[in-house]
């Protein structure tokens, strides 16, 4: 079965205790479910046995439900968190509850559905969240996917996920000087591969650049 033990113990870290297993429960039926503190997507076409695995994380002051749109089409478990404030706690400068609920809900999602492969993903300040939570948990989720972040928090980090970060050259909500373009060199120099890809646009996920995302991961 997925690992509860020591559920939440290193969550003021960012560090997730659950880890996917061998399922114990029944699978969830396809359609969008309340799950947690957030809504869980099973595709119709989701195939038996292990399934990849996509942590979407919203922007500030947005939703689940919108964060989901860019999955729709994707054949891959989605589960996509609300955070537990306007933004996530590491936003407003530490790790904490936002960790906490995460951990304990893809816990029991590890119940109900083996896992092939782990990422994390988002947009905006759900971006930053994706990286700063994804390097600490590198260990967990093999790519980490950031559209338009604005920066990563410190943390200790483990493992080395694949990273693709985005950003519109025209930005005015996170301009790209002041965050990708000086994100992507800073995670280069440490050794990870970063895939970084700029667009002509402002504040945005244009579908080229999500399905370039996610192309190689389902």
């Amino acid at each position: 079965m997925g690992t509860t033990a020591q559920l939440g113990t290193g969550w003021r870290l960012g560090e997730l205790a659950a880890r996917p297993g061998t399922a114990t429960r029944e699978r969830l039926a396809a359609g969008t479910h309340e799950f947690g503190d957030g809504l869980a997507h099973v595709p119709a076409d989701l195939p038996d046995g292990p399934v990849p695995l996509v942590v979407l994380l919203h922007g500030a002051g947005s939703t689940p439900e919108r964060a989901l749109k860019v999955m729709r089409d994707r054949n891959a478990l989605v589960y996509a968190p609300k955070s537990l404030a306007r933004s996530w706690d590491a936003i407003h400068g530490n790790f904490g509850p936002d960790v906490e609920s995460l951990d304990r809900t893809l816990a029991d999602l590890f119940e109900h559905f083996e896992i092939k492969t782990a990422a994390i993903a988002g947009f905006s300040d759900g971006g930053s969240y994706a990286l700063s939570l994804g390097l600490v948990n590198g260990t967990l989720f093999e790519d980490v996917i950031a559209f338009s972040p604005g920066f990563v928090a410190p943390g200790a980090r483990a493992g080395r996920p694949n990273v693709f970060v985005s950003h519109g050259r025209d930005d005015g909500v996170l301009p790209i000087e002041a965050t990708s373009r000086r994100i992507v060199p800073a995670l280069r120099i440490v050794g990870y591969r970063v895939d970084y890809r700029e667009f002509s646009g402002g504040h945005e996920v244009p579908a080229s650049v999500a399905d370039a995302a996610f192309r190689h991961i389902l």
